[in-house]
Protein backbone atom coordinates (compact mmCIF):
# COMPACT_ATOMS: atom_id res chain seq x y z
CA UNK A 1 0.00 0.00 0.00
CA UNK A 2 1.29 3.73 -1.23
CA UNK A 3 -0.02 6.13 1.26
CA UNK A 4 -1.12 9.34 -0.05
CA UNK A 5 0.14 12.97 0.77
CA UNK A 6 -2.82 13.51 3.17
CA UNK A 7 -2.32 10.12 4.95
CA UNK A 8 1.48 10.94 5.52
CA UNK A 9 0.56 14.19 6.99
CA UNK A 10 -1.74 12.71 9.40
CA UNK A 11 1.11 10.11 10.39
CA UNK A 12 3.47 13.20 11.17
CA UNK A 13 4.08 13.94 14.80
CA UNK A 14 2.11 17.27 16.19
CA UNK A 15 3.38 19.42 18.41
CA UNK A 16 2.24 18.40 22.15
CA UNK A 17 2.15 21.78 23.52
CA UNK A 18 3.13 21.96 27.43
CA UNK A 19 4.39 19.18 28.73
CA UNK A 20 2.68 16.86 31.26
CA UNK A 21 4.72 13.76 31.52
CA UNK A 22 7.52 12.29 30.04
CA UNK A 23 8.43 8.73 30.48
CA UNK A 24 10.21 6.15 27.91
CA UNK A 25 9.09 2.82 26.45
CA UNK A 26 11.19 0.03 26.20
CA UNK A 27 11.77 -3.52 24.95
CA UNK A 28 8.51 -4.10 23.59
CA UNK A 29 6.78 -6.77 21.47
CA UNK A 30 4.23 -5.29 18.99
CA UNK A 31 1.92 -8.35 18.06
CA UNK A 32 -1.39 -7.51 15.85
CA UNK A 33 -4.43 -9.43 14.51
CA UNK A 34 -6.21 -8.48 11.72
CA UNK A 35 -9.74 -7.72 11.77
CA UNK A 36 -12.76 -6.65 10.23
CA UNK A 37 -13.45 -2.85 11.50
CA UNK A 38 -17.25 -3.42 12.11
CA UNK A 39 -15.84 -6.17 15.33
CA UNK A 40 -14.28 -3.49 16.93
CA UNK A 41 -16.41 -0.42 15.84
CA UNK A 42 -18.42 -1.05 19.68
CA UNK A 43 -15.39 -0.64 21.62
CA UNK A 44 -14.56 2.79 20.70
CA UNK A 45 -15.06 6.05 21.99
CA UNK A 46 -17.87 8.47 20.39
CA UNK A 47 -17.18 10.45 18.04
CA UNK A 48 -14.18 7.90 16.98
CA UNK A 49 -14.20 5.40 13.78
CA UNK A 50 -11.77 2.43 13.85
CA UNK A 51 -8.68 3.50 11.91
CA UNK A 52 -8.21 0.88 8.78
CA UNK A 53 -5.37 -0.23 6.90
CA UNK A 54 -5.85 -1.53 3.50
CA UNK A 55 -9.91 -2.12 4.74
CA UNK A 56 -8.60 -4.10 7.93
CA UNK A 57 -8.25 -2.75 11.72
CA UNK A 58 -5.98 -4.19 14.17
CA UNK A 59 -6.00 -5.58 17.74
CA UNK A 60 -2.15 -5.06 19.40
CA UNK A 61 -1.09 -7.04 22.36
CA UNK A 62 1.86 -5.27 23.62
CA UNK A 63 3.71 -5.89 26.68
CA UNK A 64 7.04 -4.03 27.50
CA UNK A 65 9.17 -2.05 30.17
CA UNK A 66 7.83 1.34 31.22
CA UNK A 67 10.44 3.74 32.09
CA UNK A 68 11.08 6.64 34.59
CA UNK A 69 7.33 8.42 34.49
CA UNK A 70 8.17 12.39 35.27
CA UNK A 71 5.66 14.52 35.56
CA UNK A 72 5.57 18.28 34.34
CA UNK A 73 9.48 18.49 33.18
CA UNK A 74 10.83 16.88 36.64
CA UNK A 75 12.99 13.62 36.27
CA UNK A 76 11.51 10.82 36.05
CA UNK A 77 10.67 8.27 38.95
CA UNK A 78 13.09 5.52 39.46
CA UNK A 79 10.84 3.13 41.03
CA UNK A 80 7.26 3.75 41.34
CA UNK A 81 8.13 5.73 38.02
CA UNK A 82 9.27 2.26 36.49
CA UNK A 83 7.13 -1.28 35.60
CA UNK A 84 6.09 -3.87 33.54
CA UNK A 85 3.08 -3.02 31.39
CA UNK A 86 1.04 -5.15 28.93
CA UNK A 87 -1.24 -3.53 26.83
CA UNK A 88 -4.50 -5.00 24.71
CA UNK A 89 -5.28 -2.05 22.35
CA UNK A 90 -7.08 -0.92 19.11
CA UNK A 91 -6.29 1.90 16.29
CA UNK A 92 -9.03 5.39 15.84
CA UNK A 93 -9.00 8.06 14.10
CA UNK A 94 -11.45 11.01 14.99
CA UNK A 95 -12.90 13.24 13.01
CA UNK A 96 -9.93 15.70 12.80
CA UNK A 97 -8.20 13.10 11.51
CA UNK A 98 -6.53 12.63 14.44
CA UNK A 99 -4.83 9.02 14.39
CA UNK A 100 -4.63 7.27 18.02
CA UNK A 101 -5.05 4.02 19.99
CA UNK A 102 -7.88 3.33 21.98
CA UNK A 103 -6.93 0.95 25.40
CA UNK A 104 -8.92 -1.64 26.32
CA UNK A 105 -6.84 -2.85 29.20
CA UNK A 106 -3.28 -2.10 30.40
CA UNK A 107 -1.45 -4.45 32.78
CA UNK A 108 0.90 -3.13 35.26
CA UNK A 109 2.78 -4.52 37.60
CA UNK A 110 3.48 -1.36 40.20
CA UNK A 111 -0.17 -0.74 42.15
CA UNK A 112 0.12 3.23 42.89
CA UNK A 113 0.83 3.65 39.30
CA UNK A 114 -2.50 1.80 38.42
CA UNK A 115 -4.51 3.52 41.24
CA UNK A 116 -3.52 7.07 40.27
CA UNK A 117 -4.46 6.35 36.05
CA UNK A 118 -7.54 4.41 37.06
CA UNK A 119 -8.97 7.60 39.45
CA UNK A 120 -7.12 10.65 36.86
CA UNK A 121 -7.69 9.98 33.57
CA UNK A 122 -9.83 6.99 33.96
CA UNK A 123 -7.46 4.78 31.79
CA UNK A 124 -7.95 0.86 32.44
CA UNK A 125 -5.25 -0.14 34.36
CA UNK A 126 -4.88 -3.18 36.12
CA UNK A 127 -2.57 -4.44 39.16
CA UNK A 128 -0.78 -7.72 37.77
CA UNK A 129 1.67 -9.70 38.82
CA UNK A 130 4.49 -9.30 35.69
CA UNK A 131 8.03 -9.81 34.74
CA UNK A 132 10.46 -9.85 31.27
CA UNK A 133 13.86 -12.48 31.24
CA UNK A 134 15.73 -11.61 28.02
CA UNK A 135 18.26 -14.58 27.19
CA UNK A 136 20.41 -13.60 24.24
CA UNK A 137 17.94 -12.89 21.07
CA UNK A 138 14.92 -13.82 23.45
CA UNK A 139 12.40 -12.27 25.20
CA UNK A 140 9.95 -13.50 27.55
CA UNK A 141 6.98 -11.71 28.95
CA UNK A 142 4.56 -12.99 31.90
CA UNK A 143 1.32 -11.27 33.39
CA UNK A 144 -1.23 -13.02 35.74
CA UNK A 145 -3.55 -10.22 37.17
CA UNK A 146 -4.18 -9.31 40.63
CA UNK A 147 -7.14 -6.67 40.90
CA UNK A 148 -9.82 -5.43 40.03
CA UNK A 149 -10.03 -8.79 37.94
CA UNK A 150 -10.43 -11.48 36.67
CA UNK A 151 -8.34 -12.73 38.82
CA UNK A 152 -5.77 -14.79 37.36
CA UNK A 153 -5.89 -13.62 33.58
CA UNK A 154 -2.50 -14.68 32.84
CA UNK A 155 -0.37 -13.97 29.35
CA UNK A 156 2.95 -15.56 28.40
CA UNK A 157 4.87 -14.25 25.20
CA UNK A 158 8.01 -15.49 23.83
CA UNK A 159 9.01 -13.26 21.07
CA UNK A 160 12.97 -13.94 19.00
CA UNK A 161 14.37 -10.55 18.13
CA UNK A 162 15.95 -10.63 14.34
CA UNK A 163 18.01 -7.67 12.67
CA UNK A 164 16.54 -4.02 12.51
CA UNK A 165 14.23 -2.93 9.34
CA UNK A 166 12.97 -0.09 7.98
CA UNK A 167 9.50 0.79 8.50
CA UNK A 168 7.11 0.07 5.54
CA UNK A 169 3.56 1.58 5.90
CA UNK A 170 1.88 -1.12 7.74
CA UNK A 171 4.37 -0.78 10.55
CA UNK A 172 4.01 2.98 10.02
CA UNK A 173 0.21 2.77 10.96
CA UNK A 174 0.70 0.54 13.96
CA UNK A 175 3.55 2.94 15.49
CA UNK A 176 3.03 6.41 14.19
CA UNK A 177 -0.11 7.10 16.09
CA UNK A 178 0.53 10.02 18.21
CA UNK A 179 -1.96 9.86 20.77
CA UNK A 180 -4.78 8.04 22.61
CA UNK A 181 -8.39 8.52 22.63
CA UNK A 182 -10.38 7.90 25.62
CA UNK A 183 -13.80 9.13 27.13
CA UNK A 184 -13.62 11.34 30.13
CA UNK A 185 -15.88 11.18 33.31
CA UNK A 186 -18.56 12.85 31.71
CA UNK A 187 -18.68 10.47 28.92
CA UNK A 188 -17.03 13.06 26.15
CA UNK A 189 -13.98 11.75 24.01
CA UNK A 190 -10.89 13.21 24.48
CA UNK A 191 -7.44 13.10 22.36
CA UNK A 192 -4.13 12.80 24.51
CA UNK A 193 -0.95 13.76 22.50
CA UNK A 194 2.00 12.75 22.61
CA UNK A 195 5.56 13.07 20.98
CA UNK A 196 8.77 10.85 20.38
CA UNK A 197 11.56 9.99 17.53
CA UNK A 198 10.73 7.44 14.99
CA UNK A 199 10.72 3.96 16.29
CA UNK A 200 13.69 1.62 15.84
CA UNK A 201 12.07 -1.59 14.58
CA UNK A 202 13.52 -5.43 14.78
CA UNK A 203 11.40 -8.60 13.10
CA UNK A 204 10.49 -10.84 15.53
CA UNK A 205 8.75 -14.05 15.44
CA UNK A 206 6.39 -15.73 18.23
CA UNK A 207 8.00 -18.16 19.60
CA UNK A 208 5.32 -19.23 22.61
CA UNK A 209 2.00 -17.51 23.06
CA UNK A 210 -0.18 -18.22 26.16
CA UNK A 211 -2.45 -15.52 26.60
CA UNK A 212 -5.78 -14.70 28.41
CA UNK A 213 -5.70 -10.91 27.63
CA UNK A 214 -7.11 -11.03 24.67
CA UNK A 215 -10.19 -13.39 25.47
CA UNK A 216 -11.26 -10.91 28.67
CA UNK A 217 -11.64 -8.21 26.28
CA UNK A 218 -13.74 -10.43 23.58
CA UNK A 219 -10.89 -11.32 21.16
CA UNK A 220 -9.94 -14.79 22.73
CA UNK A 221 -10.23 -16.24 19.34
CA UNK A 222 -6.89 -14.40 18.08
CA UNK A 223 -4.82 -15.82 20.83
CA UNK A 224 -5.70 -19.04 19.36
CA UNK A 225 -3.86 -18.00 16.05
CA UNK A 226 -0.59 -16.75 14.98
CA UNK A 227 -0.53 -12.94 14.65
CA UNK A 228 -0.10 -11.40 11.29
CA UNK A 229 2.37 -9.06 12.02
CA UNK A 230 5.15 -9.10 14.81
CA UNK A 231 8.12 -6.80 15.17
CA UNK A 232 10.17 -5.51 18.22
CA UNK A 233 11.61 -1.95 19.02
CA UNK A 234 14.21 -1.15 21.88
CA UNK A 235 11.82 1.55 22.94
CA UNK A 236 12.04 5.57 22.77
CA UNK A 237 11.55 8.38 25.07
CA UNK A 238 7.79 9.86 25.04
CA UNK A 239 6.25 13.31 25.50
CA UNK A 240 2.45 13.82 26.73
CA UNK A 241 0.90 16.81 26.44
CA UNK A 242 -2.34 18.11 27.71
CA UNK A 243 -5.54 16.18 27.22
CA UNK A 244 -7.71 18.23 24.37
CA UNK A 245 -11.90 17.81 22.99
CA UNK A 246 -11.84 14.80 20.19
Amino acid sequence: MIMDPEQVTALAPRSVGRTVFTQRWEELAFLHWAVPAERVQPYLPPGTRPDTFDGLTYVGLIPFWMSRIGFLGSPGLPYVGSFHETNVRLYSVDGAGRRGVVFLSLDASRLAPVIAARQGPQLPYLWSRMSRERSGRQVTYTCRRRWPGPRGARSRVTVSVGERFEAGPLEHFLTARWGLHLADRGGRTRYWPNAHDTWPLHRAVVDELDDELLAVQGFGDLAARAPDHVMFSPGVDVIFGPRLRA
